[in-house]
């Protein structure tokens, strides 16, 4: 296939007018949310939470995920998975919208913050598995992956800018605009899903809630190359957050010099993520669970280089190549699991998914000041490249997940791309 026909077929989901409208809406909103973490961070320190507050927003923010995610993945299966993310966005614009006035006026406390932070938590488990099951509904089945890539590509290109501009704005005009115009970006995403058109209602008629419950738990459970590779997550996910966002700032203090030479490191991981986000959007792996056990594995590079004290470029390589093998990863695994899992019961099975990756996250934040105090910083970055590079293999050692494999996308001529569905 030439690259004139690969490209062409990259952006081939953008004539899909749903897709469309959905990818604007996901791109505003992840434009707001760059921004705001850092207006979010600021506003708690600016009346006075001190770190020890910002951790209680965080937590306000994580915790009803864990709580609701797999209620949202029923309630995405059951009703139109377009109202869901309208209601959530404007759920989240409301909550936004009322702390940025309490900051404007001078009256915010901590205790508004944390309340902001768990109503958009709920929504974001609404959101999550609704979002998530989407794009089976609004492009046809050639066409998943591309639309996977883009949606990565986007989100990765936000993430670039997202936190620096975030930090201007805070400095130039407060955090309460920022936070304010994070609200306006989930308003205007909340009007794009209401113009998606995919009906008022999906639901079939089911035996109740905890029914719904069960059968996505057992299509999860059923598939054992399914269960294994969250498992795989829930070791990976904790250890590279804890490692990157805790240990990694630290180890940037004490041995690169300043939090100035680790932006750099920072840097390099954002450009990863661009570049393979970019390599996914004209690559479709065809063994896609060998590509995506060694991708996920590029993320122990960072964390031995630090252990190793390497050379700047070293680690600033390792961090970039750990970004490009994140995004691969993921765009990958995403095609894989729309393509696997029926699309009545995509969303509870990605509640499941995601559930098992989130709920060690909390523990191995409470875990990391104790284990550097106890054993430095050096050596439990080393032990978890050590505990990735294991949890990597570990799942390439059955048959199964080696032979998972994405169907071939069909070659679409340019008057087949030309009179896409619209």
């Amino acid at each position: 296939m030439g690259w004139s026909v690969r490209l062409r077929a990259a952006g081939a989901p953008l004539a899909v007018r749903p897709y469309r409208l959905h990818f604007a809406a996901r791109m505003l909103s992840w434009t707001g949310s760059g921004v705001s973490s850092i207006g979010l961070a600021f506003a708690v320190l600016y009346i006075g939470g001190g770190p020890t507050g910002l951790g209680l927003v965080l937590a306000a923010g994580i915790a009803p995920q864990i709580l609701l995610l797999l209620v949202g993945g029923v309630v995405a299966d059951r009703w139109s998975r377009a109202r869901v993310m309208l209601w959530t966005n404007a759920v989240s614009a409301l909550a936004e919208a009322a702390a940025a006035v309490l900051l404007f006026t001078g009256s915010a406390q901590v205790w508004h913050l944390v309340a902001m932070a768990t109503v958009c938590g709920a929504a974001s488990a609404f959101f999550t598995p609704a979002a998530g099951g989407v794009v089976v509904e609004v492009v046809p089945a050639e066409m998943r992956h591309a639309a996977n890539a883009l949606l990565k590509l986007g989100q990765n290109t936000v993430k670039v800018a997202g936190p620096a501009l975030g930090g201007v704005l805070v400095a130039v005009v407060g955090p309460g605009w920022v936070i304010g115009w994070d609200a306006l970006t989930f308003a205007a995403a909340a009007l794009l899903c209401a113009r998606m058109g995919l009906g008022p209602a999906r639901a079939k008629i089911r035996a109740g809630f905890v029914a719904d419950l069960r059968e996505g738990w057992t299509d999860f459970r059923s598939r054992r190359w399914l269960w294994v590779m969250v498992l795989q997550g829930s070791v990976v996910v904790p250890v590279w957050l804890v490692g990157y966002q805790i240990l990694g700032p630290v180890y940037g203090e004490r041995v690169l010099g300043g939090p100035e030479l680790w932006g750099v490191v920072v840097s390099g991981f954002t450009a990863g993520l661009l570049a393979g986000a970019a390599v996914a959007l004209v690559w479709k792996p065809r063994l896609v669970g060998v590509v995506v056990c060694l991708s996920t594995g590029c993320m122990s590079l960072p964390l031995a280089a630090m252990g190793a004290r390497a050379p700047l470029p070293v680690l600033v390589s390792a961090v970039v190549v750990a970004g490009a093998g994140l995004a691969v990863s993921m765009t990958a695994w995403s095609g894989l699991v729309q393509e696997r899992i029926p699309a009545d019961r995509l969303s509870r099975v990605l509640s499941w998914s995601t559930l098992g990756q989130l709920v060690p996250v909390p523990a191995g934040y409470l875990a990391a000041g104790p284990l550097a105090g106890m054993f430095g910083v050096r050596r439990v970055l080393a032990a978890g490249a050590v505990v990735v590079a294991v949890a990597v293999v570990v799942p390439l050692l059955m048959r199964q997940v080696r032979a998972l494999t994405l169907a071939p996308s069909p070659v679409l001529p340019a008057e087949e791309l030309a009179t896409a569905p619209r």
